[in-house]
């Protein structure tokens, strides 16, 4: 895997490549958003790592743009701030992870070898389901004819629903199957929530019929009938 490490604080940047390169990652880096942004139009990566504080700008912004050009990388977002508000819109902005400084190492290892685990590639190259079809090599999805640009993690709760069609999924399933620091969100499901409802609303404006079931108390299920 190879991976592009963009964090302001060298002592930390040269720390957390070498971390990494011991475990058989390919690291690069950027200091800042400028080099960052170098990077990206020239190189590809597998995975990005990004302080969102950076010195020229918002590492948020960024990740839009990684997950616009590059929807199938994974990113990691690394941050001082730890509120639940500040994780929402991390995630929210297409980020697959956020983890808090300071971290262990081993932690984010065990995260970047989680990913690697959830979401290698399937053999099928497309998926059907009613009006609905994925293809799986380009990370495209369609109603009917009408493509609908998804961001990274509602492409993955899509087909985690059609994957498990018809059956009760309760929230904390979805999260745990999709998010691997769960547990930093104090009970608190608002990211799910509004993963759910933006999927729902880009599904519907399509002209998809609105499959997604809330179960009360519970979760949700994908109705496919």
């Amino acid at each position: 895997m190879k991976i592009l490490i963009i964090e302001s604080e060298e002592e930390l940047l040269s720390s957390v490549s070498k971390y990494l390169e011991q475990e058989q990652f390919q690291c690069e880096y950027a200091l800042d958003l400028k080099s960052a942004r170098f990077r990206l139009s020239r190189e590809d990566f597998d995975c990005f790592i990004v302080d969102i504080d950076l010195p020229d700008g918002l590492g948020l912004e960024f990740v839009r743009e990684i997950k616009k050009s590059k929807p199938e990388s994974f990113v990691i977002i690394i941050s001082e701030k730890n509120s639940t508000e500040q994780k929402v819109e991390g995630l929210n902005s297409g980020a697959d992870d956020y983890l808090t400084k300071p971290f262990a190492f081993s932690e984010l290892n065990a995260r970047l070898n989680s990913m690697l685990r959830r979401f290698k590639p399937v053999d099928s190259k497309e998926i059907e389901f009613n009006e609905i079809r994925v293809k799986m090599d380009t990370y495209q999805v369609f109603v009917r004819d009408t493509e609908v640009t998804l961001t990274k993690k509602e492409y993955d709760l899509l087909l985690f629903f059609i994957t498990s069609k018809n059956r009760v999924i309760s929230k904390l399933a979805i999260v745990e199957h999709l998010w691997t620091n769960y547990q930093d969100f104090n009970e608190s499901y608002d990211f799910l929530y509004a993963q759910i409802k933006n999927l729902r609303k880009k599904l519907t404006a399509a002209g998809c019929t609105d499959y997604i079931q809330n179960i009360n108390r519970i979760g949700y299920k994908f109705r496919a009938n």
